[in-house]
């Protein structure tokens, strides 16, 4: 059986593909243990170790992200692996287990950058001015 899903973060966007498999887990056809910097890698590792690891060796997943830095598609590349997990086993128990760990593991966190105006160096701030 195989299951496609996706996650978003800001303007990063992952697409899964989970598989019957024997544990195998790439993130755009790289190995999971060879993605840097090591933060991300623990974060895109989450829905693991909240599951146990019993069901990562029963699948092999494909990630495809694109888009965003490397935060972005860690916490992008995080939502598609626990949908995918979701979806393959139908488990609602492991749905509420991600529920209540964090909201955001299979819902797409829709926030985006407010974006900069005239007048200033950002969105809301702006230049100083003096009379004197």
């Amino acid at each position: 059986m195989v299951t496609n899903t996706s996650g978003k973060k800001k303007t990063a966007v992952a697409r899964a593909t989970v598989s019957d498999g024997e544990g195998r887990v790439r993130i755009n056809s790289q190995p999971v243990e060879l993605v840097e910097p090591e933060m991300s890698r623990l974060k895109m590792l989450e829905p693991f170790r909240i599951s146990g690891s019993d069901l990562r060796d029963g699948v092999d997943i494909d990630v495809d992200v694109v888009g965003g830095g490397f935060a972005g598609q860690a916490d992008a590349v995080r939502t598609a692996i626990a949908r995918g997990l979701v979806e393959h086993y139908g488990d609602a128990e492991l749905r509420d287990a991600f529920r209540e760990f964090d909201r955001s593991l299979l819902v797409n966190d829709v926030r985006q950058r407010e974006s900069k105006k005239w007048g200033g160096p950002g969105a809301r701030a702006r230049y100083q001015k003096s009379y004197r």
